[in-house]
């Protein structure tokens, strides 16, 4: 949302408020204040609902807000009444569900209950919009609005990013690159069972998996028993994934569910070949046999004989990388992104109050 508000037009004001999550919001609110926005940490937080709400409003009214953008079911359960209260149109953006345990299925069924009666929900891709539709908002109020690439980010590789990335991986053979939370519906498991075959046929590739979650030591315990801990290595989470991506030979996401991964979005940036499953937004994303390559999810086989095929096709998988980077660069842009964001602002102004300056508030 950042690199969004950066490509806006000037006439737009965009001020980020985040919930403190026990002081996790300060890294993302000095990053927005360093680029020149308002940036703002609310006073209160879980169980304390009616406060936060009662904050919520007060800042809309300060601040002269127009439209309160929304993620996650926090900010949309309260981001909604807060709205309604202010007298603004809200609009939720709707990236995905994970079901990853009882409690958050029921923080997401509360919140495809609170989707109806959004003013808009912005999908970031039309596999999410068919199942924000099957949750019950009207169809005249979805919009797709995909994710962007940070293209900049990528313009320039640092060498010296090759080497921090070998040490994690432990060698000097190809690079396979994985990146995300370490929940189930991740699929992770299933690239380690694809690294264990592919590692038979092509036993100098190394694989590193990049983030933390519940299932590192499952995850870890699967590695061990498959005997691939030293060429399978998970460092944890990085905050310099950026600068090692370009270095990577490949970026596989063996996602079970999906909405619209950043990851393959910066990997196409990056130039470098994707291998993901056929889940989410994935497909609209990775054109098969163009940019990378597409497999059933849940199917380490598959898996396995497309990431061998890359690697051991050097030629095809520079031709996909660079094909990546132009269709990030044709379709991906933050450009693109800021001009659809406006038709949907200009879209609830008319149907709100006209003539008002147009602002976003984004939570």
């Amino acid at each position: 949302m950042l690199g969004l508000a950066q490509a806006l037009p000037p006439e737009f004001s965009t001020t980020f408020l985040s919930f403190s999550e026990g002081g996790r919001c300060q890294t993302f609110l000095a990053a927005a204040r360093a680029n020149g926005f308002d940036a703002a940490e609310l006073k209160h937080d879980s169980p304390r609902f009616r406060t936060i709400v009662s904050e919520l409003v007060a800042f809309l009214r300060g601040n002269f807000v127009d439209v309160l953008v929304t993620h996650g079911y926090k900010s949309n359960l309260l981001g909604r009444p807060a709205a309604r209260s202010g007298g603004i149109p809200i609009v939720s953006v709707s990236r995905g569900w994970t079901g990853e345990n009882l409690k958050v299925w029921c923080y997401e069924a509360a919140d495809r209950f609170h989707l109806r009666f959004m003013d808009r929900v912005v999908c970031v891709s039309a596999g999410q919009a068919r199942m924000v539709r099957r949750a019950g908002v009207p169809t005249e109020r979805i919009r797709v609005i995909r994710n962007a690439a940070r293209l900049d980010a990528f313009a320039n590789p640092d060498p010296s990013a090759l080497r921090r990335l070998r040490e994690f991986a432990g060698g000097d053979g190809p690079i396979v690159f994985a990146a995300g939370r370490l929940s189930p519906e991740k699929g992770f498991h299933v690239l380690i069972d694809a690294a264990a075959n592919l590692l038979k046929v092509a036993p100098t590739t190394r694989f590193v998996l990049f983030g933390e979650g519940s299932e590192r030591d499952r995850l870890q315990q699967r590695a061990n028993s498959l005997g691939i801990v030293d060429q399978f290595r998970m460092p944890g989470f990085r905050r310099d994934l950026d600068l090692m991506l370009p270095w990577a030979d490949l970026v596989v996401l063996p996602s079970l569910t999906e909405g619209l991964p950043n990851i393959a979005l910066e990997a196409m940036a990056a130039g470098v070949p994707v291998v993901a499953t056929t889940v989410g937004g994935n497909p609209e994303i990775v054109v098969d046999g163009r940019t990378g390559f597409l497999v059933p999810p849940a199917d380490p086989i598959a898996l396995a004989d497309r990431m061998s095929d890359l690697l051991a096709h050097t030629e095809r998988a520079r031709m996909f990388g660079r094909a990546g980077r132009l269709l990030a660069e044709e379709q991906f842009s933050f450009a693109r992104q800021a001009q659809e964001y406006q038709a949907l602002f200009a879209e609830l102004q008319a149907d709100s109050i006209p003539n008002r300056s147009a602002t976003s508030c984004i939570s």
